[in-house]
């Protein structure tokens, strides 16, 4: 068989059966229109496969919903710690009082776990009692 490049293969001598050693056997002249067939499946399949990864990509589980929430509230008291140290130095605070605020319009996953969600609500309103204050300051000054 001859490869005459992009286009393809031409048989030189006649049409001869390719033979596998477990007795299956295809005709060379056949198998063009079979790879054909065989393409437009898989591109098929390729697309089905990749809208379930994406479906399976949008469901979140317990864990990820707990850890999401634990970063949030992680970020809080990190934006708090912030705040002390800025007002400790004599300064206003404002950028860390900026973050706090985009912190807090976050939304909070829920969890089953009564225990994390009490802390998690502690944060939130500590969060929110010192932007608060920040305001009350602002607007007597």
């Amino acid at each position: 068989m001859k490869v005459n490049g992009p286009s393809g293969s031409s048989p030189i001598v006649g049409q001869r059966v390719a033979r596998d050693s477990g007795g299956f056997s295809v005709s060379k002249g056949e198998a063009a229109p079979s790879t054909a067939s065989n393409q437009a499946v898989s591109s098929t399949s390729s697309v089905s496969d990749v809208s379930a990864l994406m479906a399976l990509q949008g469901v979140e589980t317990a864990t990820e919903r707990r850890r999401r929430a634990v970063r949030r509230g992680a970020g809080l008291l990190d934006r708090l710690d912030e705040l002390k140290l800025a007002l400790l130095s004599g300064e206003a605070g404002e950028g860390a009082l900026e973050r706090m605020a985009r912190g807090l319009r976050e939304e909070r996953p829920d969890d089953p776990d009564e225990t994390l969600t009490g802390l998690l609500q502690q944060i939130d309103l500590r969060a929110a009692v010192e932007l608060a204050k920040a305001e009350v300051r602002r607007t007597a000054a």
